[in-house]
């Protein structure tokens, strides 16, 4: 625990706290002890939440120290207790000249949130902190009730009647144990939510509603949603005091909103229609009872009797006439279909007054229609819709607030709808609603009738009213409130502290890049005559599904709106745009409805964390439930996708009106008050949204992520101006699509190097499956111990100093001599960690661990991958030793193949582990069928049952690597025929080679004619390195020996130079067409000319990604560039395919090319390459 000074004012803080959190904990306390208002924006990740607590409950703990300090000083008559510390020192820093004399004048801390699910996160935080203050979390009886009988009523304003009916009778057994357990000492001094009070509530059996209500009065700290504390009527329900409070607004973007909704109305043709029914049935009830007289019915009972109605019959009908008269007054004007007719706030009153709504009044129908309510909730065996008439309630109280004076009435009323519009419109919603289901609704609420709707344009309205009641202070806080002047100007009350955080991380942990272009060089842009283009939704899908292969992990993907995300998403289906994200990573998408969100968002959760996945991509909506408070940090959020500006949709005609109020306003030029624009409004509210979304990237201090903003309109300084601060400094500017792929990998590689992410221990972490080798699925249920990941992390760049060590053999009983043994954990560890492993040191550690481990790799893919990676990892030790002046490759002697040694054991081991996985992802009956038909394949050898059987797994795209794992149980002359049969099914290969369908016999022949051979082999037109070795016997005499005349000549088999060139020529122009393939080759001429890498790799990047297919010829260009730029391309590729390049095998190209050539300079090698283009291109 840390303690610090600011202000005067001592703050424990759970650790050493940032620099920006000590700035953000100064400004509370200065708006707390300055009785200021203030407007603190510090972005996620910070500890906003954490710094608020402390700093105001250091400053509380300040206030009453200055109450004791002047207590003590009474009781000694002046004098001095302590001669180094005054008294008048103590409590210095907490006020600015008040002088509390007592505890209960300390003020008391109101905390409102949006939601409770955030205010339970407050309270996470809280029970963090060394404070522990009085705490209440106030509630609806929805949240807290705990009598059945009451929370089966469907109707909120059923329960509320029915609730308060049992209260005052004292038949609630829950209500009744409230005041003997509300000083419950495990009550009042825990810290609980609302989930806590409820647990509480039902172990007591105590009402945790009014337990709630109770704690409010003794507590410290009040906690509450917003609407609680804007609404009037939810202030007066809830008895929430302001006077002298410290009131905070946490997620205070929200604030703006939720003040204009809770001083608006939209009362519907089906409200009054519901609130004449209910009065008329009350009216047929009343007069059959007065028809039979004063005799007591038979079911006459306390409730009954409580709820008794003290209306007349002749005050009931006048009720019901001011109902009929309201629908008559609104359904009086011709309103056109396609728009409303607008009116001055202060209409409302003439409206109303022509149904006898006045401020004279006004007390009797509230208190006519609050009884009725009641009465009718309270009636046993009925059901009855009150929430018309509580509606009429509601509209009374806030239009007739306050009180007119005798001399001038009109002012009264000015000053209450000032801020107000009234909207009458068609009701285009009536065949919509839940008649079929309300069989008591009158006709009337069948018909089309219009809408009288009471707006608020201005949060001022409600922050004004706070201010009114006496707060001490206000203070918004949140991520995302820039631009703070626009914000401040909106809430029309002085902020006189104001503060724009910066963020806690540095440099490399975030990536800021403007897209206006996919890679098919398409403008991106979703304004409205752009959005539903096939055009543009296809670049926007290639650009998405680009980058999913680029962002490891979790991707967020934000849509404007709802409908955009529908459509797009639709298209995308429709033309493979989606197959190609599903691939890489499975897609989720935010569903509108509130039911099915926590399943979608723990799906994408668990599919990030199965480390056998490469990540999700989760697609939702800006000012969406996803975008709000959310949290994805670490690998759930390593990149944000903004595809589009999120306006609000102009047509609507309360955005119409927004936008025409405030441009009033701004015309008045009201002396002291600064308004927006409606235009600049209309951009607010698209860029606040936007910084929402952002704000999901970077969750702490040790997160990264990287954020693009795929829209051209990000283009202008105007909006790159609206960003948070803390994202301005690092926006980058693309014209090209590759650059980004270049940059952003770069950008994760080294994130992931420098700040590692512990992997939790899963269910599964004993048996998770790591794919080694993702082209041969057989290799895909490695078993991997978590132990053993973790202990690797140890030694992290020893081997870099240390080269002996890479010469240590790992298993002297492995048939795979020691260097092997590395190259294929090292493979491993690429995989299971999802980036390239830093050091060998990784695998020699897991070494002893791993005996049988090399069991689990197939011989005839293995072979030729294990080649690669011993030439790369060889020819690393090779540079160190000699200084790197020489780039020659030597490849240690392999007395045996890798499949000649893969154990009985080890291939018994293997099956067993894919068939695990098999079973838990198929039902029984299909998973016994096909156990069935290996069974029968082996016997029989006939493929075609094989294939016939194992086709259930093609119908679902989950499945497929189940379909591709059965590659390794297929004998070596059917293994090309199943390739295409996969291939032709699922839309990819299990990595068919022409050398898999050798036998055992024939490798082996094949070897030992290998292992006579000195010289490095090229590559075989498909970009496989074969598995030869140098004679390093003779290497080893001397340098003398390294000569390159033994280098050139080719081997047996091997393609001679031209013919690589011939068949990639041919594959370009047939996948690019004559169009694509002449700028492909231009390129190659301009980068031949200026040796620019940056310009070549823009362009074959955005050719060579627009579609899956294209990706082989994407790596087999390798074989093109010029030595100087290898590793950038060899690192690019690695990002963007989502394995190692070398891996792969083709870009081994590019290096035995490199061995092949002549000692000429490189410029003269590529000089070569160059004409060759050329002049295939002129035939």
């Amino acid at each position: 625990m840390a303690s610090l000074t600011l202000r005067d004012v001592t703050v424990n803080f759970p650790f050493p706290p940032y620099e920006c959190q000590k700035d953000y904990m100064s400004k509370v306390i200065e708006c707390l002890q300055m009785k200021m208002n203030g407007v603190l924006e510090s972005p996620t990740g910070t500890g906003k939440t954490l710094c608020l607590l402390c700093a105001t409950l250091a400053w509380r703990e300040n206030c009453k120290d200055l109450i004791s300090a002047r207590k003590i000083s009474e009781r000694l008559g002046g004098g001095e207790m302590f001669s180094k510390t005054p008294l008048s020192s103590w409590g210095a820093g907490a006020t600015d000249g008040d002088n509390p004399t007592s505890y209960t004048d300390v003020p008391k801390i109101i905390y409102a949130s949006r939601t409770h699910s955030q205010l339970a996160q407050v309270i996470g935080e809280l029970k963090n902190t060394s404070y522990r203050p009085k705490v209440c979390v106030l509630g609806s009886r929805e949240q807290l009730c705990i009598n059945q009988e009451v929370m089966r009523q469907e109707s909120n304003h059923v329960k509320v009647h029915m609730c308060r009916g049992k209260v005052s009778t004292r038949s609630c057994l829950y209500y009744n144990n409230v005041e003997e357990k509300s000083t419950d000492r495990d009550l009042v001094n825990s810290i609980l939510d609302v989930e806590d009070l409820v647990k509480f509530g039902n172990k007591q059996r105590v009402c945790p509603y009014y337990l709630s209500r109770s704690l409010n009065k003794q507590a410290d700290v009040v906690f509450m949603p917003y609407n609680y504390l804007l609404d009037p009527k939810s202030r007066r329900a809830h008895n929430i005091e302001l006077n002298g409070a410290v009131v905070i607004f946490d997620e205070a973007h929200n604030v703006e909103k939720t003040c204009e909704e809770s001083t608006s109305f939209d009362l519907t043709p089906y409200d009054v229609a519901s609130a004449i029914s209910a009065v008329d049935r009350l009216l047929v009830e009343q007069a059959k009872e007065a028809s039979r007289g004063d005799s007591v019915t038979e079911d006459f009972n306390v409730e009954s009797l409580s709820s008794g109605l003290k209306l007349d019959i002749a005050s009931i009908a006048k009720i019901k006439q001011i109902l009929l008269d309201l629908e008559a007054a609104i359904d009086s004007y011709d309103v056109p279909a396609d728009k409303g007719i607008t009116k001055p706030g202060i209409f409302i009153y003439e409206l109303l007054e022509r149904a006898h709504l006045t401020y004279k009044t006004k007390t009797n129908v509230y208190e006519a229609l609050e009884q009725i309510s009641g009465y009718l909730a309270g009636q046993p065996g009925i059901f009855l819709n009150t929430g018309g008439l509580q509606k009429l309630s509601d509209i009374i109280q806030l239009v007739f607030c306050g009180e007119p004076s005798q001399e001038n009435p009109q002012q009264q009323m000015e000053t209450n709808t000032a801020h107000f519009k009234v909207h009458i419109h068609k009701d285009t919603s009536y065949h919509k609603k839940k008649q079929s289901t309300d069989v008591w609704a009158a006709s009337s609420s069948k018909k089309q009738g219009n809408i009288l709707s009471y707006w608020c344009f201005s949060p001022g309205f409600s922050m004004q009213d706070l201010v009114n009641q006496g707060v001490r202070c206000i203070i918004l806080t949140s991520g995302t409130l820039s631009p703070l002047s626009s914000f401040t100007a909106e809430m029309r009350i002085p902020f006189q502290v104001t503060l724009e955080n910066r963020h806690v991380i540095e440099r490399d942990q975030i990536f800021v890049s403007v897209i206006e272009r996919g890679p098919d060089g398409v403008q991106l842009s979703s304004a409205f005559d752009r959005r539903f283009l096939p055009e543009n939704m296809s670049s926007l899908g290639n650009t998405v599904a680009n980058l999913s292969r680029v962002v490891p992990h979790g991707l967020l993907v934000f849509f404007p709106s709802f409908p955009l995300m529908e459509k797009t998403l639709e298209f995308w289906r429709a033309n493979g745009h989606a197959d190609r994200i599903e691939n890489v990573k499975p897609m989720f998408v935010e569903p509108k409805g509130k039911g099915t969100f926590n399943e979608v968002i723990e799906g994408y959760y668990n599919k990030v964390n199965d480390p056998a996945s490469k990540g999700g991509s989760f697609f939702a909506v800006c000012r969406g439930k996803a975008s709000e408070g959310l949290d994805f940090a670490n690998t759930f959020g390593r990149g944000v996708i903004i595809t589009g500006l999120p306006f609000p949709p102009k047509m609507d005609p309360r955005v119409i009106l927004k936008m025409k109020f405030l441009d009033e306003m701004c015309r008045k030029k009201t002396p002291g008050l600064k308004y927006l624009s409606g235009q600049e409004w209309y951009r607010q509210q698209a860029f606040r949204a936007v910084n929402q979304a952002i704000g999901r990237v970077i969750r702490h201090k040790e997160d990264f992520g990287a954020i693009f903003l795929c829209d051209q309109r990000f283009k202008g300084s105007d909006a790159r101006a609206q960003l948070p601060s803390w994202v301005k400094p690092y926006v980058r500017l693309y014209d090209g699509f590759g650059n980004v792929v270049r940059d952003v990998s770069q950008f994760f590689r080294v994130a992931q190097k420098m700040r590692p992410v512990v992997e939790k221990k899963s269910a599964t972490a004993e048996s998770r499956g790591t794919v080694c080798f993702p082209d041969t699925p057989s290799s895909g249920f490695t078993s991997y111990s978590s132990s053993q990941s973790s202990n690797a992390q140890k030694a992290k760049m020893l081997d870099a100093h240390i080269p002996s060590l890479k010469r240590r053999r790992l298993n002297e009983q492995s048939g795979a001599n020691g260097m092997a043994k590395i190259c294929i954990e090292y493979e491993c560890e690429v995989q299971e960690s999802q980036r390239k492993p830093t050091n060998l040191l990784d695998a020699l550690e897991q070494g002893d661990h791993r005996s049988g481990e090399d069991d689990a790799i197939v011989g005839e893919e293995k072979a030729h991958r294990l080649s690669t990676l011993c030439l790369q990892n060889d020819k690393r030790m090779d540079d160190e030793l000699r200084g790197g002046k020489r780039k020659i490759k030597l490849v240690q002697q392999q007395k045996m193949s890798v499949s000649e040694d893969v154990s009985e054991e080890g291939k018994a081991n293997r099956a067993k582990k894919f068939l695990a996985e098999m079973k838990k992802s198929l039902s029984q009956v299909n998973f016994d069928r096909i156990v069935q038909s290996l069974q029968t394949y082996k016997k029989t050898d006939n493929l075609d049952v094989l294939l016939t059987e194992i086709a259930v797994l093609t119908e679902d795209t989950n499945t497929h690597n189940l379909m591709r794992g059965f590659y390794q149980f297929v004998r070596p002359h059917h293994k090309k025929r199943f390739d295409e049969k996969c291939q032709e099914l699922t839309g990819q290969g299990c990595g068919y080679k022409p050398e898999h369908s050798l036998s055992k016999d024939e490798k082996k022949t094949l070897l030992q004619q290998t292992d006579k051979q000195p010289a490095v082999s090229l590559t075989s037109s498909s970009g496989t390195s074969t598995c030869s070795q140098l004679n390093t016997q003779q290497l080893n005499r001397g340098r003398h020996h390294l000569n390159l005349q033994g280098l050139k000549e080719p081997q047996p088999g091997s393609a001679p130079k031209n013919e690589f060139h011939a068949a990639f020529l041919a594959d370009v122009k047939k996948s690019l067409g004559a169009e694509k393939s002449g700028q492909l080759f231009q390129a190659i001429h301009n980068y031949k000319k200026t040796d620019n890498y940056e310009n070549l790799v823009t362009t074959v990047v955005s050719l060579f990604t627009e579609r899956d297919e294209d990706f082989n010829l994407l790596v087999r260009f390798g074989m093109f560039i010029r030595p100087q730029h290898k590793k950038q391309y060899k690192e690019m590729l690695d990002a963007l395919i989502g394995q190692s390049a070398a891996a792969t095998g083709v870009a081994a190209v590019s290096e035995d090319q490199q061995i092949q050539a002549s000692p000429s300079p490189p410029l003269k090698t590529q000089s070569k390459i160059s004409n060759f283009f050329s002049s295939s291109q002129r035939k």
